[in-house]
């Protein structure tokens, strides 16, 4: 028995758990509360994904007559061939039969439907990867030809990482979703609340929390929660997460809370736990709660307390989730796409909220994004060493809105210092302050990936966007980030407001120089959408937008709105999308921009070497006196000699420097040779962190004209060997 149980319901990823739970746990077990996790979508899709599942599913579809497209008879006409090999798919993408891929990359080992039409592009997508990978993308493909048969022959409202989305997207009415609860129960509906069933019969809670962090868990979450309802009136339930936290926050519908007791917005901690004590005591002070009181809905903020401060809140903890049971799968050639589906990744936080704050485009004016609060490098660390101890797992993500430089270094510093081997990528902003050292000092501790928000490749529009950056800035730091080795992917938009065609077309001929020179190696265009919390929906006349405001009962996020330019921007997304899976493939740069739309373009007034030109910017480095001074390389194998020349001797040392990739030798005079050795030793991340102005006086100590011996050919080359400045 416990005190809760905590739900993600059906669907988001099927490679790893979304971590709300596990960091409400966390906090949880720094209260002595107890309580249970699940994740229903993993539990959902292994018990539909099975050869004994989709025998009946056949069944079905055959006795209902629903196999009526070609695809679909296809599929039905191979059942035998996939019964057979389903459950070794699984297991293949759950790691546990690594041998099947050999099988898998054969010719006529898998069934194939309408999903494999794009085989043709295999070898282009894919190249020179490995035999995992490709078998991997082939057994996607296998399972997404069996999630269209579901589709179209059993519940039309199926997705992988999805369910019924349609009726949580822009849901300012409840009736549609209300209707659909009142109708009967899908099959995907039955798989669930028997698996919800035998975890209520289990942990027998008091309180069951529905984490709904996206639109398509919304119905799975109301669908269970009625089930509790109607089979548990005893037990309160609770819902938090991202949808709420965005979308409800004007709910005025008094039949939600037919299904649910409490619903919680923004951080969930201190609110989660006032409603436990309310539960428990009949009654109490609650925190950014509504609840339903005199058949009216009632937004409860009468609680004082502070929130908890992000030292406060506990270690995730993923205990209770099937973490070995994940499936990892690779659905498209995007290799940032690939990093959220494939591979289970531990999730944790370096900031609460954005260190940034100001784009007129997001959501800041909510307390998740509005509230920064950094977490010490120490204690962030520490969890990561708690959470590789309890998983196993040595891979992190870190789920932060724009992860901050500073505390990017600093967790970086304290990686190498404990001597951690991990693997780790973020979210962060194009901002000055990554400077080549530091990309070399996030890659020496583990990072692979970053991604950032270009949007609009257009410096008058991100000077609208209130960005912070300019395209020149961008492609210098992504150029950094490159030469570091790590992936680099960018979020870009079209149709912000007031954004005209010609500035459309010269953000994609930015876009096209920008992978062409290979200092970005994925992104992803998306429209702009009209949010209501941000500066844009809360100010659109400042922004030249109409929206078209509709009365609120429900969700309220998405706003539908006219641009004054009148221009329909939908008519690009074919072909920047297009083009952008060729450029991500090192194809098309050649080809005219016109090419890639159907509908005639203006010719772009960017300069073919525009981003070439930015990169060739001399950066001016005058060294900070408080800049910190790092060795991240490996002491050097050492020689000393005698240099002989017009009958003068002179002692030396030969230094031989070596890394994983390569060596490198320099020679010094003995006497600052052996001051730059003690030095090195001193300059290790392990060490108390030294500066230049510090470095500069132990040298002049001893020897005469610091800069004169900095700037040698000698140090200089110890700078792209490890010596780093930041």
């Amino acid at each position: 028995m416990k005190d809760l149980l905590l739900i993600t319901p059906p669907f988001t990823q099927l490679n790893t758990p979304y971590p709300a739970t596990a960091y409400i746990k966390g906090f949880l077990n720094t209260k002595g509360i107890s309580s249970f996790q699940s994740d229903l979508g993993i539990e959902v899709i292994l018990s539909l994904f099975n050869k004994n599942t989709f025998q009946k599913l056949f069944e079905i579809a055959y006795e209902t007559d629903a196999i009526v497209t070609e695809n679909t008879q296809r599929i039905y006409a191979l059942r035998h061939e996939y019964l057979k090999t389903l459950d070794a798919i699984i297991l293949f993408l759950q790691g546990k039969n690594d041998t099947l891929a050999r099988q898998l990359c054969t010719d006529n080992f898998l069934p194939q439907a309408s999903r494999f039409e794009q085989l043709d592009d295999l070898e282009w997508a894919f190249g020179t990867m490995g035999m995992q990978d490709k078998a991997k993308h082939l057994a996607t493909l296998y399972l997404e030809d069996l999630s269209d048969f579901i589709v179209e022959c059993i519940d039309p409202n199926f997705g992988f990482s999805r369910y019924a989305e349609r009726l949580g997207r822009s849901a300012n009415s409840f009736d549609e979703l209300y209707k659909h609860l009142n109708e009967e129960l899908t099959f995907i509906d039955e798989l669930t609340l028997k698996i919800l069933k035998e975890q209520l019969e289990e942990v027998q809670p008091k309180l069951v929390c529905f984490s709904v962090p996206f639109p398509g868990n919304l119905y799975s979450a109301f669908r269970c929660a009625q089930f509790i309802k109607a089979n548990y009136p005893d037990v309160k339930i609770a819902m938090g997460g991202g949808f709420p936290n965005t979308e409800l926050r004007s709910l005025t519908d008094v039949r939600v809370f037919e299904f649910f007791d409490f619903i919680s917005l923004d951080d969930g901690e201190l609110p989660l736990e006032l409603v436990h004590q309310y539960v428990s005591d009949g009654e109490g002070e609650l925190k950014r709660t509504f609840i339903l009181e005199d058949n009216k809905v009632v937004y409860k903020n009468d609680s004082k307390q502070p929130d908890y401060k992000q030292q406060e809140v506990g270690t995730p903890d993923y205990s209770d989730l099937l973490l070995d049971q994940y499936v990892s799968v690779i659905e498209i050639a995007n290799p940032m796409h690939s990093l959220w589906s494939d591979g289970r990744w531990n999730k944790l936080t370096m900031a609460h909220g954005c260190y940034w704050g100001k784009c007129t485009f997001c959501d800041i004016s909510l307390d998740y994004i509005k509230i920064y609060e950094p977490v010490a490098a120490s204690m962030l660390v520490d969890r990561v060493e708690a959470l590789m101890e309890q998983t196993g797992e040595s891979g992190f993500h870190f789920v932060d809105e724009a992860a901050p430089p500073s505390l990017m270094k600093a967790f970086a510093l304290e990686v190498l210092k404990r001597n951690l081997t991990i693997t780790w990528w973020t979210n962060i902003r194009f901002e000055k302050n990554f400077t080549q050292d530091l990309c070399y000092l996030l890659k020496a501790s583990g990072c692979i990936a970053v991604s950032g928000g270009l949007e609009v490749a257009s410096d008058r529009l991100l000077k609208l966007i209130d960005k912070g950056v300019t395209v020149a800035q961008v492609a210098q730091v992504t150029r950094n980030f490159t030469e570091a080795n790590i992936m680099v992917h960018s979020y870009l938009m079209y149709g912000y407001p007031t954004q005209t065609v010609q500035e459309t077309v010269d953000s994609l001929e930015m876009v096209r120089q920008l992978f062409e020179l290979g200092i970005i190696q994925s992104g992803f265009w998306h429209q702009f959408a009209l949010t209501a919390h941000s500066p844009v929906g809360l100010h659109p006349e400042e922004y030249g937008v109409l929206p078209d405001l509709k009365n609120i009962s429900f969700a309220n996020n998405d706003i539908d709105f006219k641009d004054e330019t009148g221009i329909d921007h939908s008519i690009f997304s074919f072909g920047l999308k297009k083009s952008l899976f060729n450029f991500m493939h090192g194809i098309g740069f050649d080809m005219g921009l016109q090419e890639w739309f159907d509908f005639d373009i203006p010719q772009s007034t960017i300069s073919p070497d525009y981003i070439y030109d930015c990169l060739q910017q001399e950066v001016v480095l005058k060294t900070r006196p408080t800049v910190k001074v790092i060795f991240i390389g490996q002491l050097p194998l050492v020689q000393e000699h005698e240099k002989k020349k017009k009958g003068m001797i002179w002692k030396q040392l030969q230094m031989y420097f070596h890394s994983t990739s390569d060596a490198y030798e320099i020679t010094v005079d003995r006497e600052q040779g052996q001051w730059l050795l003690e030095s090195l030793e001193k300059l290790r991340p392990e060490n108390k962190q030294t500066t230049y102005a510090q470095l500069k006086k132990d040298f002049e100590a001893q020897f005469e004209d610091f800069e004169l011996f900095w700037y040698s050919k000698q140090v200089l080359g110890l700078r792209e060997h490890g010596l780093l400045i930041l």
